[in-house]
């Protein structure tokens, strides 16, 4: 159990690093992202995570500290990876173990970070809502993930522990993933902000006193000896609020994959990392892919049918590269699609 908690507290001293990094130097001055830094930024981000791959696959035995047949078996029927071990060959056994591992990482990372899609859409129809600075985008995306984080953390591992104390809880993911799934493919109305009339903005008001408009980049002001909040912290309390409706799909989806809460939380984080870059790069363009919503409601649709019959796909042999397989397939369609059937005289 030390070695999980080295390798997380390793990786959370990774985050918090990066993120200084990104907000101390290279961000330190409010301004707009353009598209080129938005792209070499995701690029940086992707990375990452495909380094967190190869970490995995080649030292994923570091994680939980196996040392041997005995642990990898018990590890293995903990976090209910279907693998194929020889007991009498750990070394052949281990490597099986390292490459599902890793496998089951960046499949939920490519789920976690395709769903992060349609949270964009709704980020652009925040920031719009409430008219703010384009400037500004970085520093409520940058806190908001702060938040992100924090909250993942405790879902992930509350989810891990309600699934390892009752295996029935995968039927109820899996069916309102189904549900999610359906009414996101029926639903063709894009969704409104009223910023007068927004609920997190008046649930603030009965806590907060509020200044109405922006004071440049501040989140809280003070006036008279009294602090009010801003209309940004509005917007970031807001935007907290979307990622916390969006983690309840996407954290249950990843469970689909893999059991293991610290591969869930991994690939969650690093998806959530290269949000904001992933927001800039398709702020001005994400209206182009218009069957994206579809592919994401196929997505989930498949997840959550995946893990209603999940006894029957182990039996039949369906393994995470399958999974990974049909992904991929959803999102390369509806991107294609959506390239090769635009809207004609479609308005941003």
């Amino acid at each position: 159990m030390s070695n999980e908690y080295l390798f997380f507290g390793s990786f959370l001293l990774f985050v918090i690093i990066i993120l200084a990094i990104d907000l101390g130097i290279f961000n330190k001055k409010d301004q707009t992202i353009s598209f080129r830094r938005a792209a070499i930024m995701s690029m940086i981000w992707v990375s990452f995570a495909i380094s967190f791959y190869f970490i995995l696959l080649t030292n994923g035995e570091l994680l939980h500290g196996i040392t041997d047949n005995q642990q990898l078996t018990q590890i293995s029927k903990t976090y209910l990876h279907h693998i194929n071990l020889n007991v009498n060959d750990f070394v052949g056994s281990l490597k099986i173990y390292k490459q599902n591992l890793a496998l089951e990482f960046i499949t939920g990372y490519v789920i976690e970070y395709a769903l992060s899609v349609d949270n964009i859409f709704v980020m652009v129809l925040i920031f719009t809502a409430f008219n703010v600075n384009e400037k500004y985008y970085h520093r409520v995306l940058f806190w908001g993930i702060i938040g992100a984080v924090l909250m993942r953390f405790v879902f992930i591992f509350v989810g891990a522990s309600l699934i390892t104390s009752f295996t029935w809880i995968l039927y109820i993911f899996g069916a309102f993933l189904v549900y999610t799934g359906t009414m996101l493919f029926f639903n063709k109305e894009e969704e409104k902000i009223d910023p007068k009339n927004h609920k997190i903005v008046k649930l603030a008001s009965k806590f907060f006193s509020v200044l109405p408009g922006f004071d440049g980049n501040n989140f809280f002001v003070k006036k008279n000896g009294k602090t009010f909040v801003t209309s940004l912290f509005l917007v970031l309390l807001i935007v907290e609020f979307t990622d916390l409706i969006f983690a309840v799909d996407s954290i249950p989806a990843i469970f689909a994959v893999t059991k293991d809460p610290f591969i869930v939380f991994f690939s969650n984080i690093f998806a959530i990392l290269g949000l904001r870059s992933m927001f800039f790069l398709l702020v001005n363009i994400i209206h182009k892919f218009h069957y994206l919503k579809f592919g994401l409601a196929f997505l989930l649709i498949f997840i959550g049918i995946k893990m209603l019959a999940h006894n029957w796909l182990i039996i039949i042999g369906f393994t995470t590269m399958h999974s990974l397989l049909v992904i991929l397939t959803i999102l390369t369609v509806s991107i294609v699609a959506s390239l090769l059937f635009p809207i004609k005289n479609s308005v941003k």
